[in-house]
């Protein structure tokens, strides 16, 4: 079952809810200042204050066997429910704009397959969906290891989704990209973006988390393995190197 706390937690972190978040704490925030004033203009208690709010016809009786600040009382109430009405529409608003524009379907994905990683343990990550990282992940999938791709450019992202890979969109060098990456419970990360000093910089955020955690970087040629192994990468692969070496191996034959 997906555990309420998490799916929140995953929820927040997301474009749509950060939009929602504006209008709905707006929202309280006039409900809570409508309570309170009703309670200091009025003398009454919170339970009546709260009813006003729903039936604002309630203050006219009230005033019709009670004395005080009646007039005042009703110009509150009147900028109040101005307020809740404005800050409603704009909850609703933003709820089918993001609706029409396929945000809704895309958020519940991302929350989907952030709770997927977050089942997830001793799999591998691999950071960055070029080349490299395409066929590290698609030779790791074909053996049924899971795999978490983090890939910060829009149209590798998409690329990886649609490969069917668990995808984190963001930047591996930061710790709460690979954070949602599940880094902490993994057993690989590989760093396959075709920058080895962004590879390196990956390392050292890995590393800090998961300090156990097995780390292979690509480096653009042998004079980057030995800054890739001196920030903590475990193995070094040059492809290029590699692929030399295979076809030498092959011609000899």
């Amino acid at each position: 079952m997906v555990e309420a706390g998490s799916l929140l937690g995953a929820a927040t972190e997301r474009p749509l809810i950060r939009r929602l978040l504006g209008p709905v704490l707006t929202f309280g925030v006039i409900t809570v200042s409508g309570i309170a004033g009703f309670v200091v203009l009025a003398g009454v208690g919170p339970v009546d204050a709260t009813f006003w709010l729903l039936d604002p016809t309630s203050i006219e009786l009230y005033f019709e066997h009670h004395g005080g600040p009646a007039r005042l009382v009703k110009a509150y109430a009147i900028v109040i429910l101005v307020g809740l009405i404005l800050t409603g529409l704009w909850t609703g608003e933003t709820a089918v704009s993001a609706a029409f524009g396929g945000q809704i379907s895309e958020e519940l994905t991302h929350m989907q397959i952030q709770q997927r990683i977050d089942d997830l343990e001793d799999h591998v990550v691999v950071c960055g969906y070029g080349t490299f990282g395409k066929t590290v992940a698609a030779g790791l999938a074909a053996t049924d290891r899971p795999v978490v791709v983090v890939e910060q450019q829009q149209a590798q992202y998409e690329q990886a989704i649609d490969n069917d890979h668990l995808v984190i969109e963001g930047d591996a060098r930061e710790q709460s990209v690979l954070e949602d990456a599940g880094v902490e419970r993994a057993a690989t990360v590989v760093g396959a973006v075709d920058d080895t000093n962004v590879n390196a910089q990956m390392t050292v955020t890995a590393t800090q988390l998961a300090p156990t955690v097995s780390v292979v970087v690509r480096a653009g040629d042998q004079m980057d393995e030995a800054l890739a192994r001196r920030v903590g990468a475990d193995e070094v692969v040059v492809p290029e190197v590699l692929s030399g070496q295979q076809v030498s191996a092959t011609l000899a034959e």
